[in-house]
């Protein structure tokens, strides 16, 4: 799991399976998802043992589980990292959002993260690694509730455009024909902006696009977010004019809200000024406490005049429900560190 039909060919060869073998592997893991290799039953049994000898699905459940209040669900995956570590038992956070007709899994791309924005548990963790296209994938693959999706956001642990190379070829897999098949408009990946590599979301994905905005005021913006320091976030809403956002393919930006810190009309005014003439939407986010991190909470007036302020000058905004906060689901409350220790 996690190869592309090139990569499923260079396995046929390899055990002397003919060509059209890859076919059928890419069907039995992305289309029937089994667990086994044995379960690949159209193969010889020749075939299979030889496959067996040398490889194996990657498939696995999660090790543990918890349930929100609300019905949200964080699961905890073992993964393995592309990155070299002396750690053998590296782990990432999924959570599962049931809302209504929708059904959303939030993917985790690294474990923890180097973008070290101010408000986000993953950051503080540190970074261990980027995670093989498999380990993304089996996020889910192996997921209980898998058959019930209807949109998968990489917004989990992570920074995705600093995984580029694992997350698109991921996203490839979820959306060929022969792979699982989905529409690119029910992804959703999120970026801070990271030079030279955001763009390759944008260019080798149809993907919608959700960026970590969070203050329109640069200097105030690299307090919060510190890769503002190497991709301003003027040049990436330079970058983002240069594509068509007028047909299906979506564009957000993501905006946690702290008290009187990001939330003033003076905001207001410079967001409208930052992506004018921009098809986009905003979203609001209520800021979750986490520990040693003294930021300002706002309140519901606030943000809904805030809502309102960036409606009524022409951005569509929207403020998102919180989900999971209290199994520390919620955004920006992902981490892993102690399941590692």
């Amino acid at each position: 799991m996690g190869l592309t039909l090139d990569g499923l060919l260079g396995i046929a060869s390899d055990v002397g399976m003919p060509s059209f073998a890859a076919r059928q592997m890419a069907e039995w893991l992305y289309h029937k998802h089994v667990s086994h290799i044995d379960e690949m039953t159209n193969l010889s049994k020749k075939h299979r043992a030889a496959l067996a000898e040398k490889y194996e699905v990657g498939r696995h459940a999660p090790l543990l589980s918890q349930l929100s209040a609300d019905g949200t669900e964080k699961m905890l995956f073992g993964v393995t990292t592309t990155t070299p570590s002396d750690d053998d038992s590296q782990r990432v956070e999924t959570v599962y959002i049931p809302d209504g007709d929708r059904a959303t899994v939030c993917v985790s791309c690294q474990v923890g993260c180097r973008m070290n924005c101010l408000f986000c548990q993953t950051g503080k963790q540190g970074f261990h690694g980027n995670l093989t296209t498999c380990d993304i994938l089996n996020q889910i693959a192996s997921l209980p509730q898998r058959d019930s999706l209807t949109n998968i956001v990489f917004m989990g642990q992570g920074e995705p455009a600093d995984n580029a190379d694992s997350v698109i070829q991921a996203v490839t897999i979820l959306t060929a024909p022969w792979g699982y098949a989905w529409s690119p408009r029910r992804i959703t990946i999120s970026t801070v902006g990271v030079r030279d590599k955001s763009e390759r979301l944008l260019r080798e994905t149809e993907c919608h696009i959700a960026v970590s905005l969070h203050s329109p005021l640069a200097a105030e913006r690299h307090l919060l977010v510190p890769a503002e320091g190497a991709m301003p976030i003027e040049d990436t809403v330079a970058m983002l004019r240069n594509y068509d956002w007028s047909h299906q393919r979506r564009l957000s930006f993501e905006y946690t809200v702290f008290g009187g810190l990001n939330d003033t009309r003076a905001h207001g005014r410079a967001l409208v000024n930052l992506l004018e003439g921009l098809d986009c939407r905003i979203n609001l986010i209520r800021y979750h406490r986490i520990p040693l991190i003294d930021l300002p909470d706002t309140n519901e007036k606030r943000m809904v005049q805030l809502r309102d302020y960036l409606t009524q000058h022409g951005l569509f905004a929207t403020i998102r429900a919180s989900r999971g906060q209290d199994i520390d689901a919620a955004c920006g409350m992902l981490n892993t560190k102690q399941d590692e220790q």
